[in-house]
């Protein structure tokens, strides 16, 4: 059985369509949050490399220590030791360096997958939400002066289609131009309806 768009009151397609749109932020949240995650992933190895050149720059500078303490020949032996350990904590820069790139790449391409969804919502979802807002707050107002319920008729006439016209009375314009009340209230109630209020 096939609904169709104007079957479904207002409200409730409202009350559907926000609650896609939270439903959409959440799992582009989540999916942005899983990519992160999944690409933090990639910075074990420089955190090892970090760790394993850490360690060994710190054992040959204490071995370069014990030997520099060595009477006569311990200046001279204590200097590839200390090259070896500046060798080791190039390495362990480079492995922090490399998790650094990671931990960018992870943020750039999080971030890269949020623009699209969340530019949706902001872009497409709220102006159009707002300008219902604004009308059914317009109309709400409307309804309640005697002037507005007429306002709110002749915006039927001009917006709604004409089977739900037709289905008030048919002859809805010339039962409208003569004041008829019924067919006002009618077609302010129609026009009400299509903004989602009662």
């Amino acid at each position: 059985m096939k609904i169709y768009a104007d079957r479904v009151p207002t409200a409730l397609r409202q009350l559907v369509t926000d609650l896609l749109v939270v439903a959409w932020v959440y799992a582009s949240i989540r999916v942005a949050m899983w990519v992160y995650d999944l690409i933090e992933k990639l910075a074990v190895p420089g955190q090892k490399l970090e760790g394993a050149g850490t360690g060994i720059a710190d054992n040959l500078s204490d071995v370069s220590g014990k030997v520099g303490r060595i009477p006569v020949v311990g200046d001279d032996l204590t200097e590839p030791f200390e090259s070896a350990a500046n060798a080791a904590r190039s390495l362990s820069d480079a492995g922090q360096g490399q998790q650094d790139v990671v931990a960018d790449l992870a943020w750039a391409l999080s971030l890269g997958l949020l623009v699209f969804p969340l530019g949706l919502v902001l872009f497409l979802w709220l102006p159009l939400r707002v300008r219902w807002m604004r009308r059914a707050g317009a109309a709400a107002t409307l309804r309640k002066g005697p002037a507005g319920r007429d306002l709110l008729a002749l915006r039927a006439l001009a917006n709604q289609p004409l089977r739900k016209l037709t289905r008030i009375d048919p002859d809805v314009a010339e039962a409208w131009r003569r004041g008829d009340d019924d067919v006002v209230d009618a077609l302010a109630a129609l026009e009400l309806r299509a903004l989602g209020l009662r």
